[in-house]
């Protein structure tokens, strides 16, 4: 059992090696290790700001992004409303347009139609006229002289043009 128990002769030279060795060891491995220690202390540190500032730059950028986003949609909901606008608008220059090309070809079908009725009127008039004169020329047995023609002429001309009128 006594060999459980240390002497104090064994306790002295232990912990005169213990005071020893712990002098050494703060004088030269404690500095070292503490340094090494704060430095990576410091290093975690520093990662640590370094990461704050980035997610704060993060936030920023993305706030920025939000914004910038907002005034994109913003920007192209007026570009496609410009684009309706000025389609609508063409659409109502072209139907105004071919609008005004149909009137415009109306008319000038409605003046086309009347210069031919005329122009029919007046060889129907004429035709007429001649047809006159021929069967008048039959009828009196004898031939109308140049004077009595064109009077018969314009006779038959007058008359047909009054039962147009009516």
């Amino acid at each position: 059992m006594d060999a459980l128990i240390p002497k104090m002769p064994e306790i002295l030279v232990a912990l005169t090696s213990f005071l020893v060795l712990f002098v050494i060891l703060g004088k030269f491995a404690f500095p070292p290790v503490t340094k090494m220690l704060d430095e990576r202390a410091e290093k975690i540190r520093e990662s640590l700001e370094k990461a704050e500032e980035t997610r704060v730059e993060a936030e920023r950028l993305l706030e920025e992004y939000k914004v910038q986003m907002a005034e994109a949609r913003a920007e192209a909901g007026k570009v496609i409303e410009q684009g309706r606008t000025v389609a609508e608008n063409m659409k109502n220059e072209i139907i105004a347009k071919a609008r005004e090309e149909a009137e415009s070809e109306r008319t000038k079908a409605i003046e086309s139609i009347r210069a031919e009725k005329l122009a029919a009127m007046a060889e129907l008039q004429a035709s007429v006229a001649d047809l006159s004169v021929a069967v008048a020329g039959k009828i009196i047995g004898q031939q109308l002289s140049a004077a009595d023609h064109a009077a018969l002429i314009e006779r038959s001309i007058a008359e047909v043009g009054s039962l147009h009128e009516n």
